[in-house]
């Protein structure tokens, strides 16, 4: 299916934008890639939509699509083995230990394309952030820097990146606090970014706590957006895993902040969670859908995120986390999640 074919059906739908939206016959999400994709984040380059994810085998995955319902992996021709997906970061920073490379996104900053991803500190044995540069969006990304970009110590270290470009065309870095590691507090916090993109300005400030009670004391993956309402800081909350005490489903959800500006202050929705697990007859069932992205592609606005691959029964089905792509729309200020994209014959595995 083209991509303008994909655009004029969810137009269709603009009016109608909740769960219950879809038609009884099909479920209201549908993963566009079968396979474990978790935490994708998603580009546009030159007509060509690519997918980056937290590792699997590789340290960067990727997945390319022209329609973005059709996704294959980046595949490196020369690599020896069965294996022959591209590593787009295939050796990490010096700081960096193989085997914990997270939620990377990727971001153009004066021509060159920059990675922001996390990884464990071989010195501190802690989560940390660290930026990688390419010339390409499918690398090879080389970490310059001899320490991690941001390291909370103090805080139990740091994760999932996300930078905004203001239309005064400022740059800013967010981010969470890896409290959970210690048992403490997480917040997410925002910082100013150099131009160079290769260091932040200023001191971090706090703009979303863990304190709702449907957070579960876990809060991440930032998504600043200036949008129809207005600075909107999309995040994640709650247990990510199963949860037998949900019903089996996971309290992973989505939710969002207004915010007076990019460094706030922040003002929790009331309408969060805004996406959820759920299981029902006529929409169908999804397990801990989370770790968003927000992306512009032809003129309209789309969600990618991940949830857990689940049978029909909407039970657990494998320990894989699967890539899905939602139109986003706003209402009186308020962010609305079509039906999600489908590709033929419901996804392939990659």
């Amino acid at each position: 299916m083209a991509l303008r074919a994909v655009l004029t059906k969810f137009a269709a739908v603009a009016g109608l934008l909740c769960i219950g939206a879809a038609q009884p016959a099909e479920p209201s999400f549908v993963p566009v890639h079968r396979d474990n994709f978790p935490d994708p984040f998603v580009i546009e380059h030159k007509g060509e939509f690519i997918a980056y994810a937290t590792n699997a085998g590789i340290n960067l995955p990727m997945l390319t699509s022209r329609d973005l319902v059709n996704w294959a992996p980046v595949i490196d021709p020369a690599k020896p083995g069965n294996d022959k997906r591209r590593d787009g970061l295939p050796q990490l920073g010096a700081w960096a230990k193989e085997g914990f490379t997270w939620a990377p996104e990727v971001f153009q900053i004066n021509g060159r394309w920059m990675l922001y991803y996390t990884a464990s500190s071989r010195q501190l044995d802690m989560q940390c952030l660290g930026v990688a540069v390419a010339e390409d969006p499918k690398g090879p990304f080389r970490d310059p820097l001899a320490q991690p970009l941001i390291c909370q110590r103090k805080l139990g270290g740091t994760i999932d990146a996300n930078v905004f470009r203001d239309a005064d065309a400022r740059l800013y870095l967010y981010y969470k606090n890896d409290g959970n590691r210690i048992r403490a507090a997480t917040a997410i916090w925002g910082q100013q970014l150099a131009a160079d993109g290769l260091s932040v300005i200023g001191e971090p400030v706090q703009l979303v706590d863990d304190r709702a009670r449907w957070k579960d004391r876990v809060v991440e993956a930032p998504t600043m957006v200036r949008s129809p309402g207005g600075y909107q800081m999309f995040y994640s909350a709650g247990f990510f895993g199963w949860n037998p005490d949900e019903g089996g489903l996971s309290p992973y959800s989505m939710g969002y902040a207004n915010c007076r500006g990019p460094l706030g202050p922040c003002v929790d929705s009331p309408d969060s969670p805004i996406l959820h697990s759920f299981k029902d007859r006529e929409a169908g069932c999804i397990s801990g859908p989370g770790h968003q992205s927000i992306f512009e592609a032809r003129g309209r606005t789309f969600l990618s995120f991940h949830a857990w691959a689940a049978t029909p029964a909407c039970r657990k089905l494998e320990d894989e986390r699967y890539f899905y792509i939602a139109p986003l729309f706003w209402k009186d200020g308020k962010p609305q999640i079509g039906p999600s994209l489908r590709p033929q014959g419901g996804g392939e595995r990659g």
